[in-house]
């Protein structure tokens, strides 16, 4: 293991950049979606959520490559986006045709649950344009080589979507290697996007594959054991919730066989309730574990994108030069107050942000 080696803001346009397909999130509040009668819209995916958490909350310089087909829905999705900051100037803009058989935009119906009902996620993303990206659509040497990145994230959510984006993905990251570019991966299993894409198997021999070119590997509790193979020594197939020093020991089999991972991240969830969850998250970074503070029954009021909000506070103390401590703070942190609002990114600040990391509590703000 070795410390990361990362570009300094000077050497580069962007900071960050995102591969990803963003779609719309339409959330019935504190409904359910099989009753609902209207919708509250918003933009999410999760390697754009990440982009996004960098932008808004951390100020930092970060780009999205997606695909949006020209329609009036594209354009909604196009107006979101907007008011998240991230900019758009890699977004492949591609011609609609008609109905969706060759290209749309994904939508995600969630319901946020509560108590002892779950979170919901119902998915209508096959054909997405972002999904029929194929290599060589992107010039990689000219985003990496000619603008400059100083860190690449992308996830499993994107390399499930088709049989051409894991090519995308492993494409990218080869040209990002070739120009210095530090490249995690948040590996999000879902088992909804593998379910009739060859299963956990097929799964497991993509992101195994793809894991060859990451210097920084990002998951949950379970992500490592379903998308990986890694199992957690003396855990069943549940493993919320797992002691951390379990998780430790399966981490270190995993850079054993993944040497080229120069930082492995999880976060710790134990869920009491849909309401309730202990949260903490661990790194591996330069040959030591770093556990952040537990935050024992967090109140939630939307988990989703918790794991993208981790993995942007963690990647933002990279790329400040913090201690790696310090990273996975900020990154638990972060995650802790994204489950605070609803929708799938971010509305926390970097004094929010600091504060939590320093130990301070929700009193009132006068």
């Amino acid at each position: 293991m070795h410390a990361l080696s990362i570009k300094s803001p000077s050497e580069v346009m962007w900071d960050q950049l995102s591969l990803g397909e963003v779609m719309l999130r339409l959330d019935p509040g504190e409904g359910r979606i099989k009753s609902a009668r209207s919708f509250t819209v918003w933009e999410g995916g999760g390697e754009y959520n990440v982009a996004r958490g960098l932008r808004r909350c951390f100020g930092l310089r970060t780009a999205v490559v997606t695909a949006i087909p020209r329609t009036d829905v594209g354009l909604l999705l196009e107006d979101l986006m907007l008011q998240g900051g991230v900019d758009l100037r890699h977004v492949l803009w591609v011609d609609y045709d008609g109905i969706g058989r060759e290209n749309r935009v994904g939508l995600n119906f969630t319901e946020r649950g509560f108590g002892v009902r779950g979170a919901l996620g119902v998915s209508d993303r096959a054909y997405s344009a972002a999904s029929r990206i194929k290599k060589g659509d992107i010039d990689w040497d000219t985003i990496f080589g000619k603008e400059g990145v100083r860190w690449f994230h992308c996830g499993g959510i994107y390399a499930a979507l088709s049989d051409s984006t894991p090519d995308v993905v492993i494409d990218a990251m080869k040209s990002a290697h070739a120009h210095g570019t530090i490249v995690s991966y948040d590996l999000n299993y879902r088992s909804s996007l593998w379910k009739t894409n060859g299963g956990q198997a097929k799964a497991r021999e993509i992101n195994r594959e793809i894991a060859k070119y990451v210097d920084v590997m990002i998951g949950n509790e379970e992500d490592f054991t379903a998308s990986l193979g890694f199992e957690v020594e003396g855990v069943g197939e549940d493993i919320t919730g797992l002691d951390p020093a379990a998780f430790k020991s399966m981490i270190e089999r995993v850079v054993a066989e993944f040497p080229n991972f120069k930082a492995v991240a999880t976060t710790l969830r134990d869920v009491h309730s849909a309401t309730v969850n202990d949260w903490s998250a661990v790194l591996y970074h330069d040959g030591a574990f770093h556990q952040a503070s537990a935050r024992n029954r967090l109140e939630i009021m939307d988990r989703v994108g918790g794991g993208d909000s981790f993995a942007s506070g963690l990647i933002y103390g990279f790329l400040s030069g913090k201690e790696a401590g310090e990273c996975v703070e900020y990154g638990a942190a972060h995650g802790a107050l994204a489950m605070t609002t609803p929708g799938d990114t971010s509305m926390a600040s970097l004094d929010e942000v600091e504060k939590l990391v320093k130990g301070g509590s929700a009193r009132v703000q006068r």
